[in-house]
């Protein structure tokens, strides 16, 4: 008889740990904990959750299903928002301190019944035996086929410096350099989702700590916070006041609408703004106003490339505005920094193109795009600035991304 052979038994599936698995039983609140602490040390930025469906997560490493914590009972999504709405950061600035919370949840919830969406700030949720608490959060609440749905997207305070974000030693320098200049436009583009936030926020916790200016920022929401002071550069360890005051504005909690701040923002005295997105012609218009009446400017476009945002501009103008919307955009333009996430063979990469309007040619491209784009695509070309594809060619050589994902990536399609 042949000897019996040790096969070692498979681990348990985790959805078979008990505890560690979505049920009825739990309350919104331990919900959230079993949900944050199995995205600790995930690199996560988006959560999704659905009604009678499993948790999914977006990481470096793209979109991944969690489907071994089980499926989220209907009944448990509405428990879920409950404890999210008790977590909702404080909007009030002690106006309506005398508001219960019970109150301020039943608004939210008739709220929604009525309009079908929610958007909310949340504080981090703690979620560890230690005391550990998430990034704060931005929250929507929406129906879709399966019933509710939460989207939670987590907002990192801790600014990275640009040197880590994948961006060249050059074009930090003339990014940082722009953001000096008195006036003008700086435009940060790039679908959602491809870090133009964290690229901006750099850029103004890197002004903030070194030049004395006022900035102002209009978001929606407000994704980093600045503090209003700093690591003390003489004196390790301690702490310091920052040279630059920030007054950061999020629409509909300190301004009532994206519209009243763009009103209001050039009566604060401010030396930098932020608009945190131009998401028509009254923003692109207050952005060249205050470019030309002596401000610096920075917002973004969901665009890829110098000569797409260019077009993105004028099809927000009628054609006979076009040539004096060109002439102005010539002058006041700083740069164009265009950028988008790439999934690289070890983790999201970041790909971007630049363009510089430090001499006269590329401000004459820029006022000529109308009558064709081949002036602007050359100066692209030049020396000093980056060109997409060519960038995303020295990725490639450098071993960053494969050959599918250069391909599916270029601006400049192959004709075969």
């Amino acid at each position: 008889m042949d000897a019996a052979v040790n096969i070692p038994s498979p681990p348990p599936l985790p959805n078979e740990l008990g505890s560690q698995a979505f049920s009825d039983s739990l309350s919104g609140e331990q919900f959230l904990k079993l949900i944050f602490q199995t995205c600790a040390e995930k690199g996560v930025s988006d959560i999704q959750l659905r009604a009678n469906q499993p948790m999914y997560i977006e990481t470096h490493q793209g979109m991944e299903s969690l489907a071994y914590l089980g499926v989220i009972p209907s009944n448990s999504m509405y428990k879920i928002y409950v404890a999210l709405l008790n977590n909702k950061e404080d909007d009030s600035h002690d106006f309506n301190n005398h508001k219960s919370s019970t109150n301020h949840i039943e608004e939210a919830i008739e709220n929604f019944k009525a309009t079908k969406v929610d958007d909310f700030a949340c504080n981090g949720i703690q979620y560890g035996t230690n005391g550990e608490i998430s990034g704060r959060l931005r929250i929507q609440a929406h129906l879709s086929a399966p019933g509710l749905g939460i989207t939670c997207r987590i907002l990192n305070d801790e600014i990275p410096e640009l040197e880590s974000l994948g961006i060249q030693p050059d074009t930090i320098r003339s990014l940082r350099s722009g953001v000096l200049k008195r006036a003008g436009l700086c435009l940060v583009t790039g679908p959602t989702g491809s870090g133009k936030s964290t690229t901006l926020a750099s850029l103004i916790n890197w002004a903030r700590r070194h030049h004395p200016k006022h900035i102002v920022t209009i978001e929606d929401p407000v994704e980093y916070r600045y503090p209003h002071d700093m690591d003390d550069p003489d004196v390790p360890g301690m702490r310091t006041l920052a040279p630059s005051i920030v007054t950061q504005q999020e629409v509909g909690r300190d301004v009532s609408s994206y519209r009243q701040g763009l009103k209001d923002v050039l009566r604060k005295a401010p030396h930098i703004i932020l608009l945190g997105e131009i998401r028509d012609r009254e923003a692109m218009d207050t952005c060249l106003e205050a470019a030309q009446t002596g401000h610096l400017v920075l917002s973004t476009l969901h665009t890829t490339g110098a000569v797409k945002t260019m077009g993105r501009i004028l099809e927000m103008y009628p054609k006979e505005k076009h040539a004096s919307i060109l002439n102005r955009l010539g002058e006041i333009m700083i740069f164009i920094h265009s950028q988008g996430l790439l999934n690289g063979i070890h983790g999201r990469v970041l790909n971007y193109e630049f363009l510089n309007n430090n001499d006269d040619s590329v401000g004459a491209a820029v006022a000529a795009y109308d009558r064709g784009v081949s002036a602007l695509e050359d100066a692209i070309r030049r020396s000093g600035n980056i060109q997409w594809d060519n960038n995303l060619l020295r990725l490639h050589q450098n071993g960053l991304i494969d050959q599918e994902t250069f391909e599916n990536a270029k601006l400049a399609k192959s004709d075969d």
